[in-house]
């Protein structure tokens, strides 16, 4: 089985905040998260990559960047996406089928945007997705607290399913590379 570890919008300013951005519901402990969930997939030789939105801070500097506490892995493959949907237009697409993925585990910002659609698009083009529970973030809105609509789409993408492929939700302290698709597919 080839996996990766798909990190989407992990930028600075979306996760820190702006004068044009809320940050997101726990901050710390998403960076702290995304960053042992990378040191697994280092362990065990399954690339990394990263998609950043290009809207964040008009897409330049540092607030356009990978937060500059996450880990970036020695070696990484980097998108960069003008629309909500990470496979939009990006390359990302045809990269993970050149290399022969068919597993992603997804992480990243924000939940009810960019993260929602990265795994219902991944379905549909042919993946098993395994999505972190506590790898995702977002800020709070007007109706719902952002721990709200986490909650809301962790129990909401757990189970999704384009026929043949699905997504299931775990969190950061299981085998996240030992896929568990195939004992849902057997019931």
């Amino acid at each position: 089985m080839n996996q990766a570890l798909l990190i989407i919008d992990a930028q600075q300013d979306l996760i820190e905040g702006s004068e044009l951005e809320r940050p997101v519901y726990g901050k710390e402990q998403l960076v702290v998260t995304i960053n042992s969930v990378i040191e697994k997939a280092q362990n065990q030789n399954i690339p990394t990559i990263f998609v950043r939105d290009l809207d964040i801070a008009e897409g330049k500097g540092k607030g356009f960047d990978i937060h500059e506490k996450i880990t970036r892995p020695a070696r990484f493959k980097s998108f960069d996406k003008l629309a909500t949907n990470a496979f939009y237009q990006t390359g990302l697409l045809e990269h993970l089928k050149k290399e022969h993925v068919n597993h992603l585990v997804i992480m990243g910002c924000s939940t009810q945007h960019c993260i929602d659609t990265a795994v219902r698009t991944a379905t549909v083009n042919g993946f098993d997705v395994t999505l972190v529970a506590d790898g995702h973030s977002t800020a709070d809105n007007e109706q719902l607290s952002g721990d709200q609509i986490i909650q809301h789409h962790n129990q909401t993408l757990h189970g999704h399913y384009n026929v043949d492929h699905f997504s299931i939700v775990r969190t950061s302290t299981e085998d996240l590379f030992k896929p568990t698709h195939n004992d849902y597919r057997s019931k």
